[in-house]
């Protein structure tokens, strides 16, 4: 899928992850729509790109919310890349110092999370279904064989968030990993269901990043952090996963896989 041109609607864009893939997309020559809360300082984010980037508030587990964000994105018809990035990661042990976790944390971290990356995966495809498809046309140039090979036809690209712990759930991470090993079992039956539509699906698993969330922890926690990853021995970068959102979208042989970006770590229980 060529960047260049398009539309991209990138989810959590105010900040992490979402900023820097809508900014790393946007410097490729798209046109993003950042969606975040209202509370986030999305507008801000937008503003900072400049042309060809706006921000819409949303809360991503509401329909009426995405189906308005996802209208905007493809007013012109070139909805062509979707991002999953909003997420929670509140921690929760079953029993803990008091008591058994509440039900309703656990709900509302996997209806973030699996519910809200279900939502915008749902009516993004449902807008590029619509799209006319690129990239099939065959190639000129001149000399043996020039045309003979077509490209690949694409309506659209999507990419969702899961995370290490959707394999290596640490304790108090019941919810997290539960939404988040959901996130990446959702990929493959949608990649498979949304091929005749000529769309894509992949999951990125991240590892340790360097997030907002992880900015509240003390540096000697983050360094301890930095440290349990083998290679290379640090936290990710933002920009680091934003090159695989970028990658993903125009290797059209990439589809319906989970891809740990995380330095080869493994989660300790604890």
């Amino acid at each position: 899928m060529q960047i260049e041109g398009s539309t991209a609607l990138v989810t959590g864009g105010a900040s992490g992850l979402g900023l820097a893939t809508a900014t790393a997309l946007h410097q490729a020559g798209a046109r993003v729509v950042l969606v975040d809360l209202p509370t986030s300082k999305g507008a801000e984010a937008a503003e900072s790109l400049g042309d060809g980037a706006r921000f819409v508030a949303a809360d991503v587990t509401s329909d009426t919310d995405v189906r308005e964000a996802v209208d905007i994105a493809a007013a012109d018809g070139s909805l062509r890349i979707a991002v999953n990035c909003a997420g929670v990661g509140t921690p929760g042990k079953i029993l803990g110092r008091e008591g058994v976790l509440p039900l309703a944390d656990f709900e509302r971290v996997v209806r973030i999370n699996l519910f809200g990356t279900f939502n915008v995966l749902r009516l993004a495809a449902e807008a590029m279904s619509r799209n006319e498809p690129v990239g099939g046309a065959a190639q000129d140039g001149g000399g043996e064989g020039a045309g003979a090979e077509a490209g690949t036809p694409e309506r659209g690209v999507i990419v969702d968030t899961a995370s290490v712990a959707a394999f290596d759930g640490q304790i108090g991470q019941p919810a997290y990993a539960a939404s988040k090993g959901a996130v990446a079992a959702l990929t493959l039956p949608a990649a498979r269901e949304l091929s005749r539509h000529l769309i894509r699906v992949m999951t990125i698993a991240p590892g340790i990043f360097d997030t907002p969330m992880m900015a509240s922890l003390p540096e000697a926690a983050r360094a301890s952090l930095g440290a349990q990853v083998p290679h290379p021995s640090r936290l990710g970068r933002p920009e680091e996963y934003a090159a695989l959102v970028k990658h993903i979208v125009e290797n059209p042989m990439l589809n319906g896989e989970t891809i740990r970006l995380d330095g080869a770590i493994r989660m300790q229980p604890k």
